[in-house]
C-alpha cells in the first residue's frame, strides 16, 4: 500500500515541470510513496494556506511557500521547524551552499530554520537586444530624442524608449508590465519605484514614503492608464502571464524576474537568443539609484503534515544538487537555481 504526501504550490508551468521531475527521481528510491501536486493561483494559494488555515488543515505535507508570507506563519507555528531534520540529515553542503540571501527570510526569530531555498528571483531588466542593436532603429532614436539608443539609465527615459518602440500595427509594445491588483509585482514595483527614487517605506515604525510615494504611483498608474505604451490591459496580466507575454516578441523591455528571462531563451520562445539584461531604470535627479529586490520561494512542512519525517526526505532530496542542476537544465522550466555551483555549471544556459 502506497503512502500519499500532498503539496500545494502556486500554478506556474515551471514548478510544475521542476516537481514532476523531481517526483520521478524521489520515487526511484521510494517506490511506495506517491506525491500528489496541487496548483493554485497566487491569491487562492495565499488564501487557503496563510488565511484560512490550510498548514494546519491536515490536508497538506508539503508548501511552496512565498516568502512574504512566512511572518505570520511563523508567528502562529503553522510551520515545523526543520531544525530536527537538518542536524539529523542535513542536506548536501548545508548551509555553505547557499548563498546568506537565501538563508534569511526564512529563519524565524527563535533562529530556526523553516523553509528550504527552492526558486530564488530577483528582479530584473529585460530588453530586446535585436531592436536596439538594429541600425535603422538607433537613427530614428536619436534623431526623435536627441540621445543615442540604448537600455535606459532612467525612468524618463524608460518612457522615451516605451513610446519609441509601441507600435500597435506591428503587435508590438514599449514595455510588459504585471499590474494585475494580486499583491505581487504590483506591491514590488511600487516598492522599486519608491526606493529607486531615493524614497523609503517606513521610518523606524512610521510610514515615510508620502513624497517620493506620490511620484511613484503617479508614474505607475500613468504608465497603465496614460501612456498606452504596455501591451493591452496590463491590469490583467500577472509575472507568468506577463513573462510568457514577452517571451512571444510582443515587448521591447519588461522589468520582472529572474527567472522570466529563462523562459525568453527556452525553445518555444519567440525571442530566443534575443533577449539582454541590465540594470533596473533609477529614478531622474540626484536622489536616484539602480535598485532591484529579492523574494524567493521555499519549501516548507505544514505544521499539520501526516508525514513530517516522509516529508523531509523530499524536501533534503529536492535539495540535492543534481536536483537543483536538472531543474535548471531541462526544458520547459523558467526555473532560477539556489545553489551557486549550480550557476558555476551554467546551469540556466
Amino acid at each position: 500500500m502506497s503512502t500519499k504526501l500532498r503539496l500545494a504550490y502556486r500554478e506556474f508551468s515551471g514548478f510544475e515541470s521542476a516537481f514532476r521531475r523531481q517526483i520521478s527521481a524521489f520515487r526511484e528510491a521510494h517506490s511506495d510513496v506517491d506525491i500528489e501536486i496541487v496548483a493554485y493561483d497566487l491569491p487562492t494559494l495565499y488564501r487557503g494556506m496563510v488565511e484560512a488555515g490550510g498548514c494546519t488543515s491536515g490536508e497538506w505535507d508539503l508548501f511552496l511557500c512565498n516568502t512574504d508570507w512566512l511572518p505570520p506563519l511563523l508567528r502562529r507555528g503553522d510551520l515545523l521547524s526543520l531544525e530536527p531534520f537538518l542536524r539529523k540529515r542535513p542536506p548536501a553542503d548545508w548551509p555553505d551552499g547557499w548563498s546568506p540571501s537565501l538563508r534569511g527570510l526564512q529563519t524565524g526569530p527563535d533562529g530556526a530554520c523553516y523553509g528550504i531555498p527552492y526558486h530564488d528571483g530577483p528582479e530584473m531588466f529585460m530588453y530586446r537586444g535585436d531592436l536596439f542593436d538594429e541600425p535603422v532603429e538607433q537613427a530614428r532614436f536619436a534623431t526623435t530624442y536627441g540621445y543615442p539608443l540604448a537600455p535606459p539609465e532612467t525612468w524618463s527615459q524608460f518612457l522615451d524608449v516605451a513610446r519609441f518602440f509601441t507600435r500597435p500595427d506591428d503587435e508590438l509594445s514599449g514595455c510588459v508590465l504585471a499590474a494585475l491588483p494580486d499583491g505581487h509585482n504590483s506591491v514590488y514595483d511600487f516598492l522599486i519605484q519608491l526606493w529607486s527614487r531615493g524614497g523609503q517605506l517606513l521610518d523606524g515604525r512610521r510610514a515615510a514614503f508620502a513624497g517620493k510615494g506620490h511620484q511613484a504611483l503617479q508614474f505607475l498608474h500613468e504608465l497603465v492608464c496614460v501612456h498606452q505604451v504596455t501591451q493591452p490591459d496590463p491590469r490583467g496580466y500577472e509575472s507568468v502571464r506577463s513573462g510568457d507575454y514577452y517571451a512571444s516578441g510582443r515587448g521591447a523591455m519588461m522589468w520582472n524576474w529572474s527567472g522570466f528571462a529563462v523562459v525568453a531563451d527556452m525553445p518555444d520562445s519567440a525571442i530566443r537568443g534575443r533577449n539582454r539584461l541590465s540594470l533596473i531604470p533609477r529614478g531622474d535627479g540626484p536622489r536616484g539609484r539602480h535598485v532591484s529586490l529579492s523574494v524567493y520561494w521555499v519549501l516548507t512542512i505544514p505544521s499539520g503534515c501526516r508525514q513530517p519525517e516522509l516529508a523531509w526526505n523530499f524536501l533534503r532530496h529536492v535539495a540535492a544538487p543534481e536536483m537543483d542542476l536538472i531543474t535548471a537544465l531541462r526544458r520547459p522550466s523558467g526555473q532560477a537555481p539556489c545553489l551557486p555551483s549550480t550557476s558555476r555549471c551554467g546551469g540556466t544556459r
